[in-house]
């Protein structure tokens, strides 16, 4: 049983412990992957999209008695997965000033430039084009990075990224174009290196 087949079914349904427990289960094999996916491509970091991952399900495990279940369950974790790695980047952000304004020494290069790679050996397997395409993704806009991978990546519908961000399918659009827009002018530079 589905976590939406579950919620369909009623006041009567049956919220044994069990029950829910194997819901869940079923839920985490089936979107684990995907989620875990998204997290990377949105944070960058094996380890951080792990963590995030794994608090995607303790929320949705958590919202279990407020899922509606008139939505997909999938585009439902992926809702709080993009807000949760938004929450996450924000407050690094938050994080970063604080550290520039009151020690002003001692950041980490990486943690401005936007470096993607666990160490020397990964950068030195990531090509050239991908290193610039990623960061030339890393630079756009928080909301036009998300459409664009969760659209591009992802593989997802304009209304389920609308779903997802909490917005309508013609702002999804919007932010794809001026994703793609800011991204051919950030490449521009680079086309011979491409």
């Amino acid at each position: 049983m589905t976590v939406a087949e579950n919620h369909r079914s009623g006041p009567d349904r049956d919220d044994a412990p069990d029950d829910r427990q194997e819901v869940f289960r079923r839920l985490f094999d089936a979107w684990h992957g995907r989620i875990y996916q998204t997290c990377f491509r949105l944070m960058g970091h094996p380890q951080e999209a792990e963590d995030i991952t794994q608090d995607v399900f303790v929320r949705a495990m958590q919202a279990y008695d407020r899922f509606r279940g008139d939505a997909d369950p999938g585009t439902w974790l992926y809702r709080i997965a993009v807000n949760q790695c938004l929450n996450v980047r924000r407050r690094k952000r938050r994080l970063q000033w604080l550290a520039l304004d009151f020690w002003n020494e001692g950041v980490d290069e990486t943690t401005w430039t936007g470096n993607r790679s666990g160490g020397v050996e990964d950068d030195l397997q990531q090509t050239d084009r991908e290193r610039i395409v990623g960061k030339a993704i890393d630079a756009l806009p928080e909301r036009q990075r998300t459409a664009l991978i969760l659209s591009h990546f992802e593989r997802m519908s304009y209304k389920s990224i609308a779903e997802a961000m909490d917005c309508t399918p013609s702002a999804v659009e919007s932010l794809l174009h001026r994703a793609k827009t800011n991204l051919a002018r950030r490449l521009r530079p680079h086309l011979g290196e491409l």
